[in-house]
């Protein structure tokens, strides 16, 4: 699989089938190498991805992430094997653990500790029998890491890491844990807004979303922000680490840091400046892909 510099993360659960699929067309059209697609309460992921890759003929599609939760490590395999066979290499497998409000709060499943559940569902997999048709080449997996042990975990029993909500710095330091070879798919926030409090607003409101989960907030803490950083909606330094606002320069440079601190792939996520939750900012991957592919 040749996955690419740039992809593009988006959540397309909200729109109906058709229109997923043209979003999906329209994001192949200029030329992003993947589309990578979530798992929360919305659409079955691996539903969703066999849709969007019927309906494409290059795009690669990730899973960021399917939650090893919510299905066993036989399934996954089945799933994973079936989808890269059917798109001749298409997909690309994104698992992680998710979060203990999400996994006990929402879903009613117990939580378990994070690199030993990963682990031993990996190497579930790994004995999984599969007697389906083959795909040409075994499909890459990676696992959303954040810490130094799930990195190690990930330079270990897959094809690399994918790491959500940091900044380049956070980059740098994955790479040094991961080593040269493995996969390092980084996903980068964006909000294409000159106005800086217009774009901050923007930014505390999708932050909010993620503030109240522990991993995250547990890597922010390990990246050197405390909680007055954290707290009230996030101070001003750490929201423009975390997130690349201004104009499609900015955003260009904010990319490119993340390649240059080691990240072999940047999958980026266009935040709305208008406050639309769940609509897609074509404004902001059109100038992107302008400037960039």
């Amino acid at each position: 699989m040749e996955l690419g510099s740039i992809g593009v993360w988006q959540f397309l659960d909200a729109l109906p089938a058709p229109d997923a699929a043209e979003a999906a067309k329209r994001i192949e059209g200029l030329g992003y190498s993947a589309l990578w697609i979530p798992e929360t309460v919305g659409r079955h992921p691996f539903v969703h991805a066999s849709w969007l890759l019927a309906n494409t003929s290059s795009l690669i599609l990730a899973t960021g992430i399917a939650n090893i939760y919510h299905r066993e490590p036989g399934v996954t395999v089945a799933a994973q094997k079936s989808l890269a066979e059917q798109s001749n290499g298409r997909f690309l497998l994104g698992l992680g653990v998710s979060h203990k409000p999400l996994v006990e709060g929402v879903r009613g499943l117990t939580y378990g500790k994070p690199i030993e559940t990963m682990r031993t569902y990996l190497q579930a997999m790994e004995n999984a029998p599969y007697s389906g048709p083959s795909p040409e080449e075994s499909p890459p997996t990676v696992i959303a890491a954040l810490g130094p042990k799930m990195l190690e975990l990930a330079r270990e029993r897959t094809q690399g890491a994918h790491p959500y909500f940091v900044s380049p710095e956070h980059t740098r330091e994955a790479r040094q844990v991961l080593g040269k070879d493995a996969w390092l798919c980084v996903e980068q926030k964006i909000i294409l807004e000159s106005d800086l409090d217009k774009a901050r607003a923007a930014a505390r409101a999708t932050y909010q979303i993620y503030a109240p989960l522990p991993n995250y907030r547990n890597n922010w803490k390990r990246m050197g922000f405390t909680d007055a950083d954290l707290d009230d909606g996030g101070s001003d330094a750490f929201i423009d680490a975390i997130f690349a606002i201004g104009d499609v320069g900015r955003i260009a440079q904010r990319i490119e840091a993340h390649l240059d601190a080691g990240a072999s792939h940047v999958c980026i996520q266009a935040v709305n400046a208008s406050g639309q939750m769940g609509e897609v900012d074509w404004r902001a991957y059109e100038a992107v892909a302008g400037a960039l592919l």
